[in-house]
């Protein structure tokens, strides 16, 4: 069992996760920060369903890097369309944190979706 902690900023909300108690992703990878937020009521834009065909879902690591997995080739390229990229960007749908320590993320203000979409 692996148990680390998430916090999303803006709204400086953290959540406990335990990775063996995860359930199946509606939208994203398992355990990626998009399934974290959707599991926890937190809006994280993504038009694209969470399978890495868009940069909508795009956040900003705020923590240790270490505590995720690295990028993969596709989701650097999807990356290079996001607005406002940094050094530290990712694809919510995509970062997947390997539970070594707690993580911070924060949404961008242009990408916290008010309107939510019954999927």
């Amino acid at each position: 069992m692996s148990t680390y902690r998430i916090t999303f900023l803006p709204d400086n909300k953290t959540v406990d996760v335990d990775t063996d108690d995860l359930g199946e992703a509606h939208d994203g990878e398992n355990g990626s920060v998009l399934h974290l937020a959707d599991i926890h009521h937190i809006d994280i834009d993504h038009a694209c369903g969470g399978v890495n065909a868009c940069s909508t879902c795009h956040i900003v690591i705020r923590s240790d890097e270490s505590g995720f997995d690295p990028a993969e080739e596709e989701e650097e390229d999807m990356l290079d369309n996001a607005p406002g990229l940094t050094l530290t960007s990712r694809l919510a749908c995509q970062a997947v944190a390997n539970g070594s320590c707690d993580v911070i993320v924060e949404i961008p203000a242009w990408n916290r979706n008010k309107v939510k979409e019954v999927h």
